[in-house]
């Protein structure tokens, strides 16, 4: 089972818990969370107006032998408003725009989704449950 909570954080609102969504889905082949702006194909949903989030902008699938990836999905410009960075114990790293990274099987840490011109950011907390 993979479990998301999402917050979103702009300036002064920076450390707050407030508005927090979450999300689950079980270890089967094809499973999808997606986080972006457009609550139709979305389970975690963004402000509309958060403009450097795609429609669409995480994906996180469920491959063939049960284990998780994440992809920074393209969207329509070629040259994205936010950074996105992955979070692991003490290791971080920085998505590139369209990439696909394995999560750790049964572990947890952050995803956070930072946009390139305001102090505004999507913070998504990730835990695989055995």
């Amino acid at each position: 089972m993979l479990e998301l909570t999402m917050a979103t954080v702009s300036g002064a609102d920076a450390g707050a818990t407030a508005g927090m969504t979450m999300a689950e889905a079980p270890d089967e082949p094809g499973a999808v969370l997606r986080i972006g702006r457009d609550g139709a194909v979305c389970r975690l949903v963004t402000p509309e107006d958060w403009l450097f989030v795609s429609r669409v902008h995480l994906e996180f699938l469920c491959g063939p032998d049960g284990a998780w990836h994440l992809t920074w999905l393209r969207g329509s410009q070629p040259d994205p408003a936010s950074e996105v960075r992955l979070t692991v114990g003490e290791y971080a790293q920085p998505l590139g725009y369209g990439t696909t990274v394995p999560l750790p099987h049964g572990g947890s840490g952050e995803i956070v989704i930072q946009d390139r011109t305001a102090p505004r950011s999507v913070n998504v907390g990730f835990y695989h449950e055995l």
